[in-house]
């Protein structure tokens, strides 16, 4: 397959050109979530950017296999080896089992997913159903030497590791670096040094969620469920390992220490990280009062919110920024986000209603061009919208009878649009589909207003008329007059 696609790999620091290990396949393995709490917006930008690369590989022409896990065990609060399992706390505050909690959560997330426009990946693995596979990788890390048994728990041992291989090459960081930044607790871990991480932690007591191992009855380490759920349903070596910046230390850095530890050699040949998310500057963490739920998000009903905003007007939003920059949320960029998803659906609808010309006078081949050019750039979704609402205007010349298209072109173009607008950026028309927001329950007042004006201009009344159209634009709705009719829009 002659691909062109270019993607930013964070394992060279530079942007490679996409060569899968066995064409038309390609394997993409992504961290999701660990199911403690409903879905946020720190969900979304991870789904939403993998959701695109998986789109547009298949849209390519590659059969791709796309792996996302779910984490159910293994995740201590903190992110480290010490503390309670997030989703057993969660089960003991609510005095449910922690499947319950997990199955509960799942299912949240995936109906979130779902609105979101997200399409459901090739397998969602569970880290609790694949216990005996993190057992036998452990066990060969332990054959190796790169691991060291401690009163029934494992640990893998960074300084040997680092000896041989090169523990950081991810992240950049070096292991002498992590040692001088690193305070070792004398006396107070198990471990031998604090840099060293869980591979399987002996279970407490109290402890509801354990497994049998030999080494104790227990559960795998937070790091330990990618690398084997990963190698097991993409290969020793797969092309793509995706998940959001956050990650990539420790959890991505770990990953890749167990799997060359294990196998000999790296799993996966690019590394895809999407930038952080804030709000309204700031970093989202509950204790600021800006955590914010994508349930929230959807009915407007966190305080921080000035309405409520749809799904596809956060994807939308999300696809604005490139998946490499930071993406601020507020209000203000939202709303601006919203009046710009209605202005493409808009030309999306004004081109199903055109009428080929016997000569064109456009050329719809440029605008595929660009957007292939800019999805093969390290998928530069921003300049594939920029490209979209430059044929807005376009299309809304050939509808004004400024610009003509012959049938052919019409086809080309309006198959180009659905390509990129539905297929590839994953976008729906939500009025169409019937999704209301409040956005949407005006609209049969605008189209009865509409409908008025037109007949008063039929009857010579062009006060009325003028009333009307100046009504609306003080609304916020700006009406444009055609040789067919009128159309409308949000300012």
């Amino acid at each position: 397959m002659d691909s062109k696609l270019v993607l930013y790999n964070t394992l060279s620091r530079r942007k490679e050109l996409f060569e899968p290990i066995d064409p038309p396949r390609a394997g993409m393995y992504d961290c999701g979530p660990t199911v403690y709490g409903d879905p946020h917006l720190g969900h979304a930008r991870p789904a939403v950017t993998f959701d695109l690369l998986f789109r547009y590989l298949k849209a390519s022409g590659y059969k791709v296999r796309y792996v996302r896990n779910i984490t159910d065990v293994g995740h201590l609060e903190h992110d480290a080896d010490q503390g309670e399992d997030k989703i057993a706390r969660k089960a003991r505050l609510e005095q449910l089992e922690p499947m319950e909690v997990a199955h509960y959560y799942t299912e949240r997330y995936r109906r979130a997913m779902d609105r979101l426009g997200v399409l459901s990946p090739s397998i969602e693995p569970c880290a609790s159903g694949h216990i005996i596979e993190q057992i036998q990788m452990i066990e060969r890390i332990l054959a190796d030497g790169y691991a060291y048994v401690v009163n029934g728990s494992v640990y893998f041992d960074v300084e040997r590791y680092n000896r041989d291989f090169r523990y950081g090459i991810l992240s950049g960081r070096n292991l002498e670096d992590i040692v001088a930044n690193t305070r070792e607790l004398d006396g107070q871990s198990e471990k031998r040094h604090s840099y060293d991480f869980a591979l399987w932690k002996k279970a407490s007591p109290e402890h509801i969620m354990r497994w049998p191992s030999p080494w104790s009855d227990g559960f795998p380490g937070w790091h330990m469920e990618c690398s084997a759920m990963s190698t097991k349903y993409l290969g020793e070596r797969f092309d793509i390992h995706g998940g959001g910046m956050d990650l990539m230390f420790p959890h991505h850095e770990c990953e890749i220490a167990q799997s060359t530890a294990a196998l000999g050699h790296g799993s996966a040949n690019y590394w895809v990280h999407n930038n952080m998310i804030t709000i309204n500057g700031q970093k989202m963490g509950k204790s600021l009062g800006n955590f914010i739920t994508l349930e929230e998000l959807f009915t407007g009903s966190h305080r921080l919110l000035a309405q409520a905003y749809s799904p596809m007007t956060i994807r939308f939003f999300v696809l604005q920024a490139h998946y490499r920059s930071t993406l601020d949320f507020s209000n203000e960029a939202l709303q601006a986000a919203e009046k710009g998803l209605d202005r493409l659906m808009k030309g999306v609808e004004t081109l199903g209603k055109l009428r080929p010309s016997a000569a064109s006078t456009v050329d719809p081949a440029e605008l595929e061009r660009r957007c292939r050019e800019a999805m093969d750039d390290d998928l530069n979704s921003p300049m594939v919208i920029s490209a979209l609402f430059d044929w807005v205007r376009t299309i809304n010349q050939l509808a004004e009878g400024q610009q003509h298209i012959s049938e052919e072109d019409l086809e080309r173009l309006r198959a180009t649009v659905h390509r990129y607008v539905f297929d590839i950026l994953g976008l729906r028309d939500e009025k169409a589909a019937g999704a209301a927001t409040g956005r949407d329950y005006v609209t049969p007042l605008v189209e009865m207003l509409l409908a008025m004006r037109l007949q008063a201009k039929a009857d010579k009344d062009w006060a009325a008329s003028d009333r009307i159209r100046d009504g609306l634009a003080a609304a916020g709705i700006r009406v444009k007059d055609r040789k067919d009719g009128s159309d409308w829009e949000l300012e």
